[in-house]
């Protein structure tokens, strides 16, 4: 039987409770990795846990954080280094949609989508990353969108966080890859979780359309990804970005 390809890491997964940070959070655990999901809600998630929990005995935690919160940001990772010791791997998947036409978007808006999908993501990285400069090993995952590639109607703040990212994330590699630390992006498209299944259905069907494989993608295509990027069989890749789209692009 082949060593499970996370077999002794420790993975921080925000958002790790829904969609796709649940699916990230199952694929790590089934390749032997003990993983710290972050929510802003533990109440939401208490069954899939338990069961998760039972699955995989002291490998699965649950912290309420909200990222944009620097000080709980702060505990949270103090409370994974005291239970289990290290950090091996981040997946910054934590993120927010308020869609709104231009000339609708508030201020409010505006900030609260920064706040937690681009602010959030450097709390996140900065708290942990000294332990993975000390032990000179790191893997931590960024998640933009096609929306950061492609832009898309509604989607300013959304799309100026997703495009933030990938600065960010070469930006990183070039200063931390030297330190034993990948860093790299992945980029979904329109993926089955259930914000894109709330939109109507003539809209999903023109995705369809324009996707040349022909469907929405699972969130577990998109959790394969991030696995990959963790695992050491990424290890000479940093600075990328990685496109989980089917094909979609914007037209």
């Amino acid at each position: 039987m082949a060593t499970p390809r996370l077999a002794g890491k420790v993975a921080i997964i925000t958002g790790g409770t829904r969609g796709i940070g649940a699916a990230a959070t199952e694929r790590f655990l089934e390749e032997g990795a003990r993983v710290s999901a972050w929510c802003t809600n533990p109440d939401n998630c208490t069954d899939w846990s338990a069961a998760l929990s039972a699955q995989y005995p002291g490998m699965l935690s649950i912290a309420q954080v909200n990222v944009a919160n620097r000080a709980q940001v702060d505990a949270a990772v103090a409370q994974v280094l005291a239970a289990w010791g290290t950090i091996d791997i981040l997946v910054n998947n934590a993120g927010i949609t308020r869609d709104k036409g231009f000339l609708k978007l508030s201020t409010e808006h505006w900030q609260e989508v920064l706040d937690i999908n681009l602010t959030g993501t450097f709390h996140c990285t900065q708290a942990v990353m000294p332990t993975l400069v000390e032990k000179g090993y790191g893997r931590i995952v960024n998640v933009s969108s096609c929306v950061g590639r492609y832009g898309n109607f509604g989607q300013a703040n959304y799309a100026a966080t997703k495009a933030g990212l990938i600065g960010y994330t070469q930006t990183l590699a070039k200063e931390f890859s030297p330190k034993g630390i990948t860093i790299n992006a992945v980029a979904p498209g329109f993926i089955a979780t259930d914000m894109v299944m709330a939109m109507p259905e003539k809209v999903i069907d023109k995705i369809k359309e324009r996707t040349p494989l022909g469907r929405l993608g699972t969130p577990h295509d998109v959790a394969n990804s991030y696995l990959f990027l963790a695992s050491d069989e990424a290890s000479y890749i940093t600075g990328a970005v990685l496109d989980v789209n089917g094909g979609w692009q914007s037209f």
